[in-house]
């Protein structure tokens, strides 16, 4: 998403400048040509030596630097970016750029360009609750603009509050968002869900297997980053999940309600989640002591999520297997009328649970084979994407 984008990044005074230079050199990491504008004050707080040592372009600190590519046509900046990233932003950029000015050459740029803008607010407390500060995010807001965070925590004070910049993964999924809204799926509706079920035997235990929702939470981001709007449905908590409605569950019954809800309006359905086969018919109510010698428990099938789901979309599930990989995948795709199935076998360690590369073959509903390479699972989730993208 990001390759061989030109990506406007600008540093205000805040405290948190020094986050920037993480920010600028992920975004460089990926294949993003990265142009730094740093105020005034935010060369007291980090150096632009150490911005441009992680991005290996000069940076921009005066509209009147002679020394600079950009200084005699000082909007060939806001031309040339594909979206402008503000982070850390100060309470006083944002009440500049809401008013229209001009007076240094962030915010010139920011009035000159048509690009997309992404604003990270970080500030004192009392500062961005300030009913002014609030008026002016919400003119922003109102124009178009992009904000990410504040996050709420310990600041620089030492009080808590909503104030602290956004982390640097949650950035960078709000730049893949905005810039994915004019990718091959912009505007399709895609569910996915991830994570290994828990069927509760007591209070404390559970029936469960041993799925990360690596994959899963792969196949959303990428998702998001092609420009649809995504629903994860997932057992288990992904690191990042800017732009992406995440719905929590926990059982197979709570994945299916949650499937059967999202499947009403919804254009694929990509049942990525390794969903229990059984669970106990009935879970104690409280811990079960470990009086006897053993324990029996009496097990009852879930429900087929998958099977059971009907509509006009498309249908995408995955056969984990053990055995038999290609002859299973195609049975289950058949049996569960699938559109695509991706199968892979778990007994391989670079593509078992946990793992972050998979190799997986990807099956169609003529029952063609589609053997990938071992790839990272963000790979395999943009391999998967492109047949999903094709079928509709």
């Amino acid at each position: 998403m990001l390759a061989n984008k030109t990506v406007i990044l600008g540093v205000t005074g805040s405290i948190a400048a020094y986050k920037a230079a993480d920010l600028a050199s992920r975004l460089t990491q990926a294949g993003a040509r990265v142009e730094v504008i740093m105020t005034e004050p935010a060369t007291r707080f980090v150096s632009p030596l150490t911005l441009r040592g992680v991005t290996g372009r000069p940076v921009v600190t005066s509209m009147w630097e002679l020394n600079s590519e950009f200084s005699i046509e000082h909007v060939s900046l806001a031309e040339a970016a594909d979206i402008v990233v503000i982070a850390p932003a100060t309470a006083n950029v944002i009440a500049h750029l809401a008013g229209g000015l001009a007076g240094s050459m962030l915010t010139a740029t920011v009035l000159a360009t048509t690009a997309p803008v992404v604003i990270a607010p970080a500030m004192n407390v009392n500062m961005y609750e300030n009913p002014v500060t609030q008026e002016n995010i919400a003119k922003l807001k109102k124009r178009g603009f992009v904000f990410v965070g504040p996050g709420y925590g310990r600041l620089a004070t030492g009080k808590k509050g909503s104030g602290r910049l956004a982390g640097v993964a949650e950035i960078l999924g709000a730049v893949a968002q905005v810039l994915g809204k004019k990718g091959d799926l912009a505007g399709r509706r895609i569910v996915v869900t991830a994570g290994g079920t828990r069927e509760p035997v007591d209070p404390v235990r559970y029936i469960g297997n041993r799925s990360s929702g690596k994959m899963g939470h792969a196949l959303a981001d990428a998702a998001r980053d092609r420009g649809a709007i995504v629903s994860l449905i997932t057992t288990t908590s992904p690191s990042v999940a800017a732009g992406i409605e995440v719905i929590p569950v926990e059982t197979a019954n709570e994945m299916k309600q949650a499937v059967d809800r999202a499947a009403a309006a919804v254009d694929a359905l990509i049942m990525a989640a390794a969903v229990a086969d059984y669970r106990p018919k009935k879970a104690a109510k409280s811990k079960i002591k470990k009086d006897a010698a053993g324990l029996t428990l009496e097990l009852t099938r879930t429900a087929d999520i998958l099977a059971g789901v009907s509509g006009n979309f498309i249908k995408v599930g995955f056969a984990a297997e053990s055995e038999d990989m290609v002859a299973n995948a195609r049975r289950k795709l058949m049996e569960k009328g699938l559109d695509l199935i991706v199968a892979n076998d778990i007994t391989d360690p670079d593509s078992g649970f946990g793992a972050d590369t998979n190799k997986v073959t990807i099956i169609d509903k003529e029952g063609k084979a589609e053997e990938l390479p071992l790839l990272t699972k963000w790979e395999v989730a943009d391999r998967i994407l492109d047949r999903v993208a094709g079928l509709l």
